[in-house]
């Protein structure tokens, strides 16, 4: 997936509705490294599609681990769970604990994992387990901030049992070297407990290992305070899936004891939502009015980070729980009796992750919000308590902060600013926020959500839609669909977006600045960069009125050639969905019932033959003064028909359940009348009103 240099988010009304959640990140790669160290088949669905499950596979496969191939790919995150991309199966075939492909000291196997913390923390222990028996040499790198990212309790760990472990940068931090060498039996191995809990899940999830290759039990000893510790639980039920017990004692210290005992191919196993991803929803829905339900995750959830939900109930949101599912509300919108968010104190240890999300709730609390405990922010992907605080000061807010806590005092009015996001996708999902705020947020390098959730921005976009009633009207060229959904607009009082003419700005302003129609990645940043304003009938591209230009023959076809690009078509995703403002809209294209607006209250298919809607472009094109021939005219309208409904991203189709109008022996105003009666009629179904 191509990304923009940056995505504006213009300020949001509202938000409603359902989200699937895209599979854990945490589950996901546990149970991708669990079922490559075990013994047999373990058949894997709805893992998470990611940067960082992806440098997981990628480092599984060159140890010599086989994905099925024929099981299917990878689920996209936020797929709904209709699609075909749900029942998606990865299938992986178990070492029984020794990596096949180890290199040597003269080629050692060379693994990048990116900026996977959890990929680097937990293929450790399991690489030296395996070395210990089969030799060999791994080399892991990752990207610079990865290299800023301390190991050296883990690597501490490891190397009182005897691993040969060398840094081969600056002490402490990766880039490593992993040498097989034969460990020495331990029944007792201590890693601290304050900087990463994945470090001692790292050690749990080898454990097995060990134990079994020195016949005896291992106690994993935590040394000072244990931070995250329900990502511990996700490692504990996670083993148990694979056959593994793990029991815990706390007497003056924590430890965890694992006997000898085989990892177990775990036959199919689904990844449940990712609640992580749940927070940046939840919030949208105690924020932009609600209710806004995500599904995959709720009170039966392994997950600590479903905590963030009482967390939102601390700050006045309404939230309701099922076994698969959180909803969320704000305060005045479910009838309770506070009608603003509040303020709070937190201790966040045990919500590391999505405790992030709470500093952008707080800048639309009532009061001041402290978030303590928070000290591991600093060694992830960017030093996320300085960045979520000189952002936050960007957007006008008085922000207080230290080592381990932050300080938000909330300033009523939000100040538009461009949010530098650090390659860090939870910095960037989190001040997607705040364009609740009546504010512009432009959000720099949106890519960065690749790690966790490559589709972020669009499933954000479609929930802020959804709190908008929606009439989509597609249909082929020279259909009359903007003419009848203009119409319609008027009639009923709603917006309207015409969606032709943003591709054909994007087609105008790529022309104008001598962009190739095949440069996909320049043509999604011109799409996305554009300074584009409707006044009423008007168009202005940079302050230069283009109404008349865009509707040249020549700048409509290169509009139909890069509307095939998925980038480009995901740039201008957003801005359609902005149009989506109260009391409603009505919009015309291509893919608006079937991409766009996917939930709109009403969808309508429109369509003509192919030389009556000739006859109708003509007759347009005369009256404007262009010069044409209806011959060419048809062939050109036959030609995009079939590019368009041919084209692999969002070909042109009527939608499930969209009602079809054939509008060739029909007048204008028998076919707004008949998209009026429609959309009357499914308004008093929904709704009981008559809108």
């Amino acid at each position: 997936m191509l990304y923009p240099n940056s995505i504006v988010l213009t300020p949001r009304a509202a938000a409603c509705g359902e989200v699937v959640l895209p599979g854990s990140k945490s589950i996901s790669n546990r149970m991708l490294l669990l079922a490559a160290l075990a013994d047999g088949v373990t058949r894997l669905h709805r893992v998470l599609d990611s940067d960082d499950t992806r440098v997981m596979i990628d480092s599984l496969g060159k140890l010599g681990v086989v994905f099925g191939e024929s099981s299917g790919t990878l689920t996209n995150a936020g797929a709904q769970p209709q699609s075909n991309e749900d029942n998606n199966v990865l299938e992986v075939r178990g070492v029984a604990g020794r990596f096949p492909n180890t290199g040597s000291a003269q080629a050692p196997l060379q693994l990048f994992i990116g900026n996977s913390g959890l990929t680097i923390r937990t293929l450790v222990p399991a690489i030296v387990a395996s070395l210990s028996q089969t030799g060999g040499c791994v080399e892991i790198r990752g990207v610079a901030r990865m290299h800023e990212r301390p190991i050296a309790d883990l690597v501490n760990g490891l190397r009182a049992i005897g691993a040969g472990i060398d840094y081969l940068g600056e002490e402490g931090f990766p880039p490593l070297r992993i040498r097989g060498v034969r460990l020495m039996p331990a029944s007792v191995i201590t890693v601290k407990g304050s900087t990463s809990s994945q470090f001692l899940t790292g050690l749990m999830q080898a454990a097995p290992l060990l134990a079994m290759q020195w016949n005896q039990p291992i106690c994993l000893e935590v040394e000072g305070e244990l931070i995250s510790k329900p990502y511990i639980e996700i490692t504990r039920a996670v083993l148990k899936r694979f056959g593994v017990d793990v029991t815990s004692r706390q007497t003056q210290s924590l430890s965890y004891e694992i006997a000898p005992q085989s990892i177990c191919a775990a036959g199919d196993l689904i990844v449940e939502g990712d609640a992580s991803s749940a927070s940046y929803f939840l919030a949208a829905g105690a924020i932009g009015g609600g209710p806004v339900r995500v599904i995959g995750v709720g009170r039966d959830s392994v997950q600590g980070d479903i905590g963030f939900a009482n967390a939102l109930e601390q700050m006045g949101a309404v939230v309701r729980w099922g076994p698969d599912w959180i909803e969320a509300a704000h305060p005045k919108h479910a009838g309770s009796a506070s009608p603003q968010l509040r303020g709070i104190d937190l201790d966040c240890n045990a919500i590391p992750d999505a405790a992030m999300t709470l500093v952008v709730c707080a800048l639309f609390a009532s009061g001041p919000t402290t978030l303590r405990n928070i000290g591991s922010w600093r060694v992830k992907e960017t030093d996320r308590i300085l960045a979520m605080a000189t952002q936050c000061q960007k957007l006008g807010v008085k922000v207080q902060w230290g080592d381990d806590w932050i300080r938000i005092e909330p300033s009523g009015q939000l100040t538009p600013a461009s949010i530098e996001t650090y390659d860090d996708h939870r910095v960037a999902m989190c001040f997607s926020l705040a364009s609740f705020g009546n504010a512009t947020i432009r959000i720099l390098d949106p890519g960065c959500v690749a790690k966790t959730f490559p589709r972020f921005f669009e499933v954000f976009s479609n929930l802020c839609a959804q709190a908008v009633p929606v009439l989509a009207i597609d249909g082929p060229t020279a259909s009359g669909k903007g003419t009848i959904a203009s119409m319609v607009a008027m009639d009923l009082g709603f917006g309207y977006l015409d969606s032709g003419a943003l591709y054909r700005i994007a087609a105008l302003a790529a022309r104008e600045a001598g962009i190739s129609d095949d440069d996909e990645q320049a043509l999604a940043s011109i799409a996305t960069d554009m300074d584009i304003e409707f006044l009423g009938q008007t168009i202005l591209l940079d302050g230069v009125n283009i109404s008349q230009a865009i509707r040249a023959e020549e700048v409509g076809i290169l509009a139909s050639k890069i509307a095939v690009y998925p980038s480009v078509r995901g740039a201008l995703l957003l801005r359609q969905r902005d149009f989506a403002r109260r009391p409603g809209l009505v919009a015309d294209g291509r893919d608006m019932g079937t991409v766009v607006f996917p939930r709109a209250r009403l969808k309508v298919f429109l369509t003509a033959t192919a030389r009556a809607r000739a006859q109708r472009r003509y007759k347009q094109l005369i009256d404007k003064g262009f010069s044409c021939n209806l011959d060419d005219l048809s062939a050109d309208l036959e030609a995009r028909d079939a590019r368009d409904a041919s084209r692999a991203v969002a070909p042109l189709k009527p939608a499930p359940g969209a009602v079809v109008i054939d509008s060739t022996d029909l007048s204008i105003d028998q076919v707004v009348q008949a998209v009026v009666n429609a959309w009357h009629c499914v308004s008093v179904q929904e709704t009981g009103q008559l809108t």
